[in-house]
């Protein structure tokens, strides 16, 4: 959790790539070839698919599939709006959350009786169901918290799995920062101040998951938000300000991953399993053996991991029978068949979403901490999809909780605008 495709580091590495490549289903009535076209924002995951695209077109000649990836700082849901009215909407695209179905709902095929459907972990389908029917597929089930630098943590005596608490954790900070020249660090955290996602999203959702079950549904139907960890959400942000490299209002993605955590320049931050492909890309040997990640220390969810989904793919009803069915074969391919199931853990890295993987072993740390939570049922859910598709997210919680990270604004402010802005919208 981009959510994806707004932040994953997602956003950093390319920039509205096309790749025309022939893939496969089925034949078409007439025994022709069928297009589908793919509109997807997981651009750290475009040459994963690519391949896996070429493996499926030795078997299924008769599909040609064209993906475009959304990224570099481009958001979703605009490209595809755009798509759509220009009269060139894709064949398969990206769904984030509740609020994405109803504004597509339009477009959205019914999927339920899909086999990959059927497959899905249940729990993982009720962010896109609607009136009983299934509208979009899981991509997988990715989790976060802080990923940290073994080497350092090692050499300064912290064991990171024993940071089970706020006041544990602000402890072992201070004896990292203490020891910042020793450790050969700048800083303990790297804060990406530029990246509102990474607050307005991730670390809402910390606070904000207890209070409506883990469930964004409940979230998005709801009138009010209480916000009742409030206080707990600003000690991780003060924390994480205070101790990181500096400044905060400058850092983004990149220069939080690519340059400080990549480069061993800081000992942990908050982000998820999804920057394995970009930390492997700077220096495979400290991806596949010099990280970690532990669970964000949160009152009453000591010790879990916030585990969800938030990108579905969904299916065009507007195109004609052949291209629907070419694309729910693909999708049912990908997560159901051997070779599918296969690259979907050792291509993608892909935590799966779906049943009958078996005792799957995942192929870097980061993704296999997320599988070992979920299958402890260590977790707890994500509710920021419940409000990423609707203006709220980008009109009132990013621009407040900046405010308050630059220093502009009080806490106080800005959890009352963010209340307010909540009730406002929810009972336009």
């Amino acid at each position: 959790m981009k959510k994806m495709w707004k932040k994953l580091g997602l956003v950093s590495l390319l920039a509205g790539v096309t790749l025309t490549l022939a893939a496969c289903g089925s034949k078409s009535a007439d025994g022709g070839n069928v297009k589908i076209t793919i509109l997807q924002g997981k651009v750290e995951s475009n040459k994963q698919f690519k391949a896996i695209a070429k493996k499926y077109e030795k078997a299924h000649p008769n599909v040609k599939i064209e993906i475009t990836s959304i990224g570099g700082g481009t958001q979703y849901n605009p490209v595809l709006k755009t798509r759509i009215s220009s009269g060139n909407a894709p064949t398969i695209f990206s769904l984030d959350g509740p609020a994405s179905v109803k504004q597509f709902k339009n477009y959205t095929a019914d999927l339920t009786d899909t086999k990959a459907a059927k497959a899905a972990i249940p729990s993982t389908l009720d962010t896109v169901k609607s009136q009983g029917k299934v509208y979009g597929l899981p991509f997988n089930i990715e989790g976060y918290g802080f990923v940290y630098n073994k080497a350092v943590f090692e050499k300064a005596g912290i064991d990171p799995k024993s940071l089970t608490t706020y006041d544990k954790l602000e402890a072992a900070v201070k004896t990292l920062n203490e020891q910042k020249e020793q450790l050969g660090i700048k800083g303990v955290f790297a804060l990406p101040g530029k990246e509102s996602w990474v607050l307005s999203d991730h670390l809402l959702n910390v606070y904000l998951s207890k209070e409506f079950d883990g469930n964004s549904q409940k979230l998005y139907t709801s009138k009010k938000m209480k916000f009742e960890n409030n206080a707990e959400m600003k000690q991780m942000i003060d924390l994480q300000k205070e101790y990181s490299v500096q400044p905060v209002m400058q850092m983004d993605y990149a220069g939080q991953v690519n340059q400080n955590f990549a480069q061993g320049k800081v000992a942990m931050i908050q982000q998820g399993d999804w920057i394995y492909e970009t930390v492997n890309q700077i220096d495979a040997k400290f991806a596949q053996d010099g990280i970690g990640m532990i669970p964000m220390p949160v009152k009453e969810q000591q010790g879990k991991m916030p585990v969800g989904t938030s990108i579905y793919w969904a299916v065009n009803k507007r195109k004609s029978t052949d291209e629907q069915k070419a694309a729910k074969d693909f999708l049912n391919w990908l997560y159901t068949s051997k070779e599918g199931k296969k690259d979907v853990v050792e291509k993608l890295h892909f935590v799966p979403a779906y049943k009958g993987y078996g005792d799957v072993k995942m192929p870097d740390a980061l993704t296999q901490s997320v599988y070992d939570y979920s299958q402890k049922k260590a977790t707890f859910g994500w509710v920021f999809p419940g409000y990423t598709g609707t203006s709220w997210d980008p009109d009132v919680a990013q621009p407040n909780l900046q405010k308050y990270l630059s220093g502009d604004q009080d806490w106080q402010k800005t959890v009352s605008n963010m209340k307010d802005g909540w009730t406002k919208q929810q009972t336009k």
